[in-house]
């Protein structure tokens, strides 16, 4: 609860948008939220124990037991109910060039692990039995040593940037003003505005729904975006979208890509939705409405997509919240070479969510190995490097642009080919050489025993 209590407290700022409707709720929703999500490291701590109560281990291998039942349940927790993967043990390092390396190969979930395991260590070198102290000691700085040694030469490898010159717009609406009645036009001319300043681009990037309707029906918003698109250049931003069908009218959360006539090249909808924010679980049943403004409920689009716009790399795209699920991200089959992250964390303000959102955007870069691009409406819009460094930043609250190049993606790391599945090799690698070791000790004693005997 303490942990995340404090962790997700800046859901709260969600809730004083619109005060007057929901901000009797922010409390009780942290409060509930902090329980849920407490029981993913309760389930862990009574794994546990029921095992130790059962085999009675000690040391390192109790270590490596709570460190596999704690792993376990933060998977667990980023895939039940949609999963919210978020504040993973793993992100601990994140500001660690060399230590957040590993999550390369083993991913997120997988490097949670390490850090949980390795954080025990000195625990268990106090308990542990004075003539025991010594290898526990050899354990903990190998791991260490191993752990940093393998991500400095990852991170040491000098990467050149592409010939494609991004602009990120970040125009610092706030929530409150982004949907009031006649803030369209000014939204637009702040968006047009900016993205005018003087400076070479290829990509202009605009953050999620930075035009406040439907982009795509508004012909003249459309034609203004000539004046910002010359020689070919392409818009990339978040806008809601609507279908009609059926006899009703789907609303998606999408990104599309405009180029200098206003004309639609490709989309993407945002396929991971947000509980409560984006559409109501159970709606029928449970009388609460959408924190965000709309007319109805956000439907999901199919899933991870990859966009090819003309004359830039390929890109996948992940819409705010999308950003926070290891592999979720990039079509498996169809590898783009960059991730563009439009989001709008205005609804948490000058909280410390904003950074932790960053957070997972940086970790998703190294998993992938393939830079992350963001646009955020209020901050933290950002360019980060497929190793997780940070090229250029916006902070919260700031307005302005950032120009710089985009990143060069890296090969294939091996959790973008195998996912998950490294997470668990690792972990069951890890018990199969504590077996190994454990299994020729015991041989050792016994034969020693034997001869002392003799």
């Amino acid at each position: 609860m303490g942990q995340f209590g404090f962790g997700v407290s800046w859901i709260a700022e969600s809730f004083y948008v619109d005060a007057e409707r929901f901000g009797a709720l922010a409390i009780p929703a942290v409060a509930g939220l902090s329980a849920g999500l407490a029981i993913f490291p309760a389930i862990a701590a009574m794994l546990f124990a029921t095992i130790m109560q059962r085999r009675a281990v000690g040391g390192i291998t109790a270590g490596l037991l709570l460190a596999t039942c704690w792993v376990a349940a933060e998977w667990l927790r980023g895939h039940v109910l949609t999963g919210f993967p978020w504040n993973l043990a793993a992100y601990a390092l994140v500001e660690h060039a060399a230590l957040r390396q590993p999550a390369a190969w083993v991913g997120s979930y997988g490097l949670s692990f390490l850090t949980v395991f390795i954080g025990l260590l000195p625990g268990v070198l106090i308990v542990a039995a004075p003539n025991r102290r010594v290898p526990v000691l050899v354990l903990f700085a190998a791991a260490v040593m191993g752990l940093w040694g393998g991500g400095a030469l990852r991170s040491g490898t000098d990467v050149p940037p592409t010939d494609i010159a991004l602009r990120i717009v970040q125009g610092n609406v706030p929530q409150v003003e982004k949907w009031a009645p006649g803030s369209r036009e000014r939204t637009l001319e702040k968006y047009l505005s900016l993205s005018a300043q003087p400076g070479r681009f290829d990509l202009l990037l605009w953050p999620e729904t930075a035009f406040p309707g439907f982009l795509d029906e508004d012909a003249l918003a459309r034609r203004r975006l000539s004046t910002v698109l010359p020689d070919g250049r392409i818009l990339l931003t978040g806008v809601p979208d609507r279908v009609e069908g059926d006899g009703e009218t789907r609303y998606f959360n999408t990104v599309q890509a405009y180029d200098g006539n206003g004309e639609i090249l490709t989309g993407y909808a945002k396929h991971h939705l947000v509980p409560f924010g984006e559409y109501v679980p159970l709606r029928g049943w449970l009388p609460i409405e959408r924190l965000t403004e709309g007319l109805g409920d956000f439907t999901p689009g199919p899933g991870p997509r990859t966009l090819a716009i003309p004359g830039a790399p390929l890109v996948a795209v992940a819409i705010c919240y999308e950003i926070i699920f290891p592999g979720q991200v990039v079509d498996d089959l169809f590898r783009p070479d960059w991730i563009f992250n439009a989001t709008n964390d205005a609804w948490f303000g000058t909280s410390i969510g904003p950074e932790q959102h960053l957070a997972s955007a940086r970790m998703r870069a190294v998993e992938e190995g393939l830079p992350v691009v963001r646009a955020a409406n209020t901050g933290i819009s950002a360019i980060i490097d497929a190793k997780g460094e940070i090229i250029a930043r916006l902070e919260t609250g700031q307005t302005g642009v950032i120009d710089a190049t985009l990143p060069t993606a890296l090969a294939p790391t091996p959790y973008a080919r195998f996912g998950d599945w490294t997470s668990l090799a690792l972990i069951c690698a890890v018990w199969a050489l504590a077996f190994t070791v454990g299994s020729a000790r015991r041989r050792f004693n016994s034969e020693k025993s034997k001869s002392e005997e003799s």
